[in-house]
């Protein structure tokens, strides 16, 4: 009886420890996204929901008192006799140009620089950075630099169509010159950088696909249409997400480059965002622009991934 009695309490504090090394096994993840969790925390879900609570009332910074108005700022954005709601659709529908012309170049042409880039070749490395180091240079060196280059009267640009006879070309005051200047900056900014991701996706892709491909007689065209481009499809998908999300917060080049014109043709969401709240101190108004805009965003981004998905399927 007394063998059986410390046997039985053996089982019993073995399955104790066992349980308690389970419940920490299960605690381990946890601990370990802690740190990520309180820095996401203070920094993202509590600056977002102060926000909200901005935008539901008359916030000024230079006022002490700050009164409660409710969904009024949500309103006047949808008033057409409102101050605000012209300058912000007006960007809405800027910032939508840039975005529907600038994201086809900036997934397809940074597609073909990686397929090209994936070949062997000698200096193939030297080009890999080459085409990425744009992307390191910050968005004030980038507007400047091409302020100074774009420039109607004593830009390099113009300086250099003139050694052709060619006629002067308003690359920053006149339209549609003005989207194509700063669509085309952007493409060569931003390029080298989903470039890179689409070359860490080429890489992932098994060489044993595309030699059964060509022992099964396929062209060039068809190895990339049928191998590249369906083992690309993740990739792909992340892609045109950050990519949407990035055309459309489009700030510095239109600021620095433009100057939101000619008149205020290139002025974007974020652009009258930071007027409304920072120049004129309407912080509730500008947080509610913000958040319509937000929501605009996943809209379209998840109009963007069911599309894909149906195309997948």
């Amino acid at each position: 009886m007394a063998v059986q009695a410390n046997a039985g309490a053996i089982r019993r504090r073995r399955t104790r420890a066992s349980t308690a090394v389970r419940g920490h096994g299960r605690a381990t993840p946890y601990l370990f996204l802690a740190p990520y969790l309180l820095l996401f925390l203070l920094f993202v879900v509590g600056p977002a929901l102060f926000g909200f609570w901005m935008s539901l009332h008359d916030w000024d910074f230079q006022l002490p008192r700050k009164p409660f108005v409710g969904l009024q700022n949500y309103k006047d954005l949808f008033d057409p006799l409102s101050a605000t709601a012209e300058p912000f659709w007006h960007s809405m529908r800027a910032t939508g140009i840039f975005t529907v012309a600038s994201v086809p170049f900036l997934v397809a042409v940074p597609l073909g620089l990686a397929v090209l880039l994936n070949r062997k070749f000698p200096g193939r490395t030297f080009f890999r950075a080459v085409y990425f180091a744009p992307f390191v240079l910050g968005v004030a060196v980038i507007g400047l630099m091409f302020r100074y280059i774009l420039d109607t009267n004593f830009g390099i640009l113009n300086a250099f169509l003139e050694l052709f006879g060619l006629p002067e070309i308003g690359w920053t005051n006149d339209q549609p010159w003005a989207w194509i200047s700063l669509v085309a900056v952007t493409v060569w900014w931003t390029a080298g950088f989903n470039s890179i991701i689409y070359l860490a996706g080429l890489q992932d892709i098994p060489a044993e696909q595309y030699e059964a491909a060509e022992l099964d007689g396929a062209s060039t065209w068809q190895q990339f249409r049928n191998v590249t481009l369906p083992g690309l499809r993740p990739v792909t998908v992340f892609i045109v997400t950050i990519t949407l999300l990035a055309s459309a917060n489009m700030f510095g080049q239109s600021l620095l480059i433009t100057q939101g014109g000619p008149g205020d043709s290139t002025t974007t969401a974020l652009m009258v965002i930071t007027d409304t709240g920072f120049g004129q101190f309407r912080m509730g108004q500008a947080t509610a622009m913000s958040y319509l805009l937000t929501a605009a965003l996943a809209i379209v981004s998840l109009v963007v991934l069911a599309l894909i998905r149906e195309r997948k399927s």
